[in-house]
């Protein structure tokens, strides 16, 4: 036992004797035989300021020696490395995981509330089982969107590296590549990272790394669920020529009961309409920059809705988005149009006695009152003025134009 610890022998039995301990696959090293040594009692916990065993280990070559920095006690409580503190399970920072699952830290730091905190925490660890974290964290919800994005999935071994030598700094190192530390520049003293506590990392609080991290996944693109509730169909792009709706289907019918697949492979595109909006959000949040069929990433989009397309159709715009290109030769649309229930008018009403249509082009007098109703002709529509009282160069349909090919012998032949 170190000398520095004697005095403190009061709570002794609280002291931690551990044979094996808590560490991350980064910070455990890359080589299967590695080494350690045991230290029993050898330091106090930076945490909890309680003697542990220290373990002191290489983790692999041209990398720097490490040690455990906080007993497992406390490394159980947070569930992070006794080295890193980072989480086991994402190897992320505290800071980082608990505002995912909207933890709040309620861990004292005054040295009497921490003992008495710790003791109970100590006592709730051994009742129960070693294969799921305590306290608030076991309370806590499904991890989200946000935090398995950002989970680190493989080791990162370069964090194992020496550190930077300062004699190399100054330009006086003189061992060359035999030297142990790093020949590389330092980063900047007014960077953020280069100022980092191991109390802010395991309270969660002005972590510059964590604040990096949540930085980046603001920055991260997301969908947006629209405000109408009536759309329940989801986007589906990029599909390619190998994707069928059968593929689609056997996709999403997880999410919810689908009522309709459109498939459209001039575009390459779906139309997935869902029986309910709930499944629709839910199709949209699991499949958002993650959708992946026949090793194509595809792009999930909320659809829009009827009033959208309808505006977007007259404004010249299909209901898929692309434009309409008008047709060439085609009349303008008449100053004074009829109304859009026009054929569905009551002959009594007045309405229709006092429908004043525009005179067609060559008449004298304007025709009478409901002339242009098909129930005040025999044969529904009427006649159209003959080909004599029509103004020569006024042009009103593509086949009155006498330069068409077969206008003038139409014409010899009707007079």
């Amino acid at each position: 036992m170190a000398t520095s610890l004697g005095s403190n022998t009061y709570n002794r039995q609280n002291w931690e004797d551990s044979d094996f301990p808590i560490l991350c696959q980064t910070c455990l090293g890359e080589n299967p035989y590695i080494r350690m040594t045991k230290e029993k009692y050898g330091k106090e916990c930076k945490i909890c300021a309680r003697p542990f065993t220290v373990f002191r280990w290489c983790p692999g070559v041209r990398m720097r020696f490490k040690k455990t920095e906080v007993c497992q006690t406390c490394s159980k409580m947070k569930n992070v490395c006794q080295t890193c503190l980072l989480d086991l399970e994402y190897g992320l920072p505290i800071q980082v995981r608990d505002t995912s699952l909207s933890i709040k830290d309620d861990m004292p730091r005054s040295d009497v509330n921490k003992e008495y905190y710790t003791q109970n925490m100590e006592r709730e660890i051994q009742n129960s089982d070693d294969t799921r974290p305590v306290g608030m964290l076991g309370k806590a919800q499904k991890p989200s969107d946000m935090l398995l994005k950002l989970a680190r999935t493989s080791p990162y071994y370069k964090r194992n590296r020496p550190h930077i030598c300062s004699f190399w700094v100054k330009g006086e190192c003189k061992r060359g590549e035999e030297c142990p530390y790093r020949h590389e520049k330092p980063t900047d003293p007014d960077d953020p990272l280069a100022d980092q506590n191991i109390k802010d990392r395991y309270y969660g609080i002005n972590d510059p790394v964590a604040n990096k991290l949540l930085n980046r996944a603001s920055a991260m693109p997301h969908l947006d669920v629209p405000e109408d509730k009536s759309i329940t169909t989801l986007y589906i792009g990029g599909l390619g020529e190998d994707i069928t709706d059968s593929e689609l289907r056997s996709y999403f019918y997880q999410f919810g009961e689908i009522r309709t697949i459109t498939l459209v492979q001039k575009q390459q595109c779906a139309f997935i309409q869902f029986a309910t909006r709930q499944g629709a959000e839910q199709a949209a949040e699991k499949s958002f920059n993650k959708l992946i069929i026949n090793g194509r990433r595809l792009a999930v989009k909320w659809g829009r809705s009827q009033g959208a397309k309808g505006k977007d159709i007259s404004d010249g715009f299909s209901e898929m988005g692309t434009r309409l290109d008008p047709v060439p030769g085609l009349p303008a649309p008449l100053e004074n149009e009829a109304p859009a229930n026009y054929f569905n008018l009551d002959p009594s009403s007045s309405s229709v006695m006092n429908l004043s249509l525009p005179p067609p082009p060559g008449l004298p007098n304007p025709p009478p009152p409901g002339f242009g109703h098909p129930m005040f002709h025999p044969m529904g529509l009427p006649p159209p003025p003959p080909m004599s009282l029509r103004p020569p160069g006024l042009i009103h349909y593509p086949s009155q134009d006498p330069h068409r090919m077969g206008a003038h012998s139409a014409i010899r032949h009707s007079d």
